[in-house]
């Protein structure tokens, strides 16, 4: 039985939730899929690393930083610890960047020219180098896989790629920014745009400084890798058409269900005859439509396809485990392949 070797870059709230399933499912995960693991290296952005090809206790890990202690004192870059002998797969949970992609790009790149598997929450190279990296992942025979980019641990990517192979996409449409799902179904509900994103920020939906959110770019770097990943186009973040909600009123909002529909931030992906589109932007839905129901901070998507028409797949769209949950879902997909070639 093979010991899958661990690597985590990045440890905060995504880290940490992927570690705490693999702690509480570990048996079951090897019962139930053969699934055995050790951790060799850990190393976080500002909280150490540590490492230890004996392999590193992730309940314990996870105890230090409830203790406010360190991850550790051990000396090792993210490159060096991706480079370990007896890694194979490395989890990249640093921070998105959408402008260099770093430090994750770098990382991506490193691990997969040594030939071991990455999975990632990290939109920063996906958006700016997917293609490349896929090539990459390719030529080195190894796996680059990145779910838990788009919806969280509603599995968005793989259910087109792998549930509904053989489909052709004609159209896509999303809800995947929950932060601004949430300001709009409060604004419904009366309250006014400043007093509903103060809410959101309140109950950390939303950062202090939101603008990543109500500008609609969290909703367009989803839409590009919709375009690249699942239409298979090539589309680069500036040219998804962005508009965001920050300039909607509840008299907006008001007017639009006095004409039986629901204002939603859409991310919209459609192939056309002059090739695939992508946008953002909030658009009014009549009630009938299957994303004009979704409320609160939870995300949806709507496939249109040849062979089985319209496909609705609901759930959230944040949150530690959840997302932790699409690095697993990812990380066993790797298990199972190769289990299926040897």
């Amino acid at each position: 039985m093979k010991i899958w070797g661990l690597c985590f870059i990045g440890f905060g709230n995504v880290g940490q939730g992927l570690a705490r399933i693999l702690v509480r499912e570990e048996e079951k995960l090897y019962h139930k899929w053969g699934f055995k693991f050790k951790t060799l290296a850990v190393v976080g952005r500002t909280k150490g690393a540590c490492m230890n090809p004996e392999g590193i206790s992730l309940q314990a890990l996870l105890n230090r930083l409830d203790r406010g202690e360190s991850i550790g004192t051990d000396f090792i870059s993210p490159l060096e610890a991706v480079r370990l002998s007896g890694v194979d797969i490395v989890i990249d949970v640093t921070p998105t960047n959408l402008t260099t992609g770093e430090p994750g790009l770098s990382i991506t790149r490193a691990a997969l020219n040594e030939g071991k598997h990455v999975i990632s929450s990290n939109k920063g190279p996906v958006s700016l180098a997917f293609h490349e990296l896929q090539k990459l992942a390719s030529d080195k025979r190894c796996e680059y896989r990145f779910e838990g980019t788009v919806m969280s641990g509603t599995p968005a990517i793989n259910l087109a790629l792998e549930s509904m192979a053989g489909c052709e996409f004609y159209e896509i449409q999303g809800i995947v920014n929950g932060t601004t799902n949430y300001i709009l179904t409060r604004m419904e509900e009366g309250l006014e745009y400043d007093v509903a994103l103060k809410e959101a920020q309140d109950l950390g939906y939303a950062e202090t400084n939101p603008e990543g959110d109500v500008d609609g770019w969290d909703a367009a770097v989803k839409a590009q890798i919709i375009a690249n990943v699942i239409m298979r186009n090539t589309i680069p973040l500036s040219k998804v058409t962005r508009k965001g909600i920050a300039g909607l009123s509840r008299k907006n909002i008001q007017a639009a269900k006095s004409k039986g529909a629901k204002i939603k931030l859409l991310a919209h992906i459609q192939r056309t005859s002059d090739g695939v589109l992508a946008s953002v932007a909030p658009v009014e839905l009549p009630l009938s439509h299957p994303l004009a129901g979704v409320d609160g901070a939870t995300n949806a998507i709507t496939y249109n396809t040849n062979n089985i028409k319209n496909v609705t797949i609901i759930g959230p769209g944040a949150g530690r485990e959840e997302t932790g949950q699409a690095l697993l879902s990812d990380m066993l997909s790797i298990v199972a392949h190769e289990q299926v070639l040897f």
